[in-house]
């Protein structure tokens, strides 16, 4: 959206009566006809703008859109979303972080985040596809992070704690974290995170927290197959959501837990997380490259690897791999 239209936006929104379009060309110094050029832009960007030759311009409803502008509103950041870069389609938020990285240093990307409304080839863990259709939240958070390798999963920790949290003061809804990175309501999975990182030996020069959480989606408009096993938050609460206030909740969240990373707080992180954790206490089935068994997640420890008491008594600690609760 044109800095010219944000201003426009801006008088609309001060008052619920009706402004004239002299009224907004006299505040903004341009003519009447650039200020219905505004208009329309606003309209197209889905704000709903009753427009009257006697009495001017009315903001009836804000746009659904997650646009920069209706998050920054809400916004209570110092660093993460500083910059948000919004786009209606693209193949996948990470791919669009990874380009912007490669522009030059990846620091001056720090806390920037890409929105999109939709996402054509979303990317999931272990290279698996991700179903992004509009209404939902799909955007990757470009970080430069001072934390050592071995411990670099509690920032997907910590983006886990953001997204339950979020849902859990947002809605009221008991969201909770399915190890290694899935977000659950009761049994059904809402959202999910995946973490990418450029690094070489004991230096991260960038980590990309894709993050991905079914929102105002109609369960029917996933596939048949999924739909058993998903829900979204309009469906949980029965209506639809402002998602944009939601998402600077969730970037606010996620800002508190990435400094207490950052400061080597990893205690209170995974303290935090066995709080929230549909993992824990639960028999389970873990699924790796290598091998596959079964047994009792019982712990997580200071990395983030899971504890499982497997069948046969002994204690594995599992690094990555996919986990089936039963």
């Amino acid at each position: 959206m044109s800095d010219s239209a944000f201003k426009v936006l801006e008088i609309l929104q001060r008052t619920d009566a009706p402004v004239s379009g002299e009224t907004i060309s006299s505040e903004l110094g341009v003519t009447r006809s650039a200020v219905w050029k505004n208009i329309k832009e606003l309209c197209q960007m889905g704000y709903d703008i009753q427009s009257s030759q006697k009495e001017g311009y009315k903001l009836l409803y804000s746009s659904t859109k997650l646009l920069p502008y209706e998050i920054q509103k809400n916004l209570e950041t110092r660093v993460i979303g500083s910059s948000l870069r919004y786009f209606d389609h693209t193949p996948s938020t990470n791919s669009m972080g990874k380009q912007l990285c490669a522009e030059g240093d990846p620091g001056r990307f720090h806390g920037t985040v890409i929105i999109a409304e939709e996402q054509t080839g979303g990317v999931g863990r272990m290279g698996r596809a991700w179903i992004s259709p509009a209404g939902g939240i799909w955007i990757t958070i470009i970080l430069k992070p001072h934390v050592p390798v071995d411990h670099i999963f509690m920032i997907t920790m910590a983006g886990s704690l953001a997204v339950a949290r979020a849902i859990r003061k947002e809605f009221g809804l008991g969201a909770l974290i399915k190890w290694p990175n899935d977000i659950l309501i009761g049994k059904k999975k809402i959202g999910g995170l995946l973490l990418e990182m450029a690094a070489e030996a004991d230096t991260v020069h960038y980590c990309l927290l894709g993050i991905g959480i079914d929102v105002n989606n109609p369960v029917k408009d996933f596939a048949a197959d999924l739909q058993r096993d998903i829900t979204s938050i309009s469906v949980e609460v029965g209506h639809e959501v402002d998602r944009a206030s939601f998402l600077a909740r969730i970037l606010k969240e996620f800002e508190n837990r990435y400094l207490l990373v950052e400061s080597g707080e990893y205690e209170t992180i995974t303290q935090e997380w066995k709080s929230l954790s549909a993992t824990l206490e639960n028999h389970v089935q873990i699924r790796t490259l290598k091998n596959s068994f079964e047994g009792e997640a019982i712990d997580i420890d200071e990395f983030g690897a899971l504890i499982v008491r497997k069948d046969n008594g002994k204690l594995e600690r599992v690094v990555a791999g996919d986990c089936y609760q039963q």
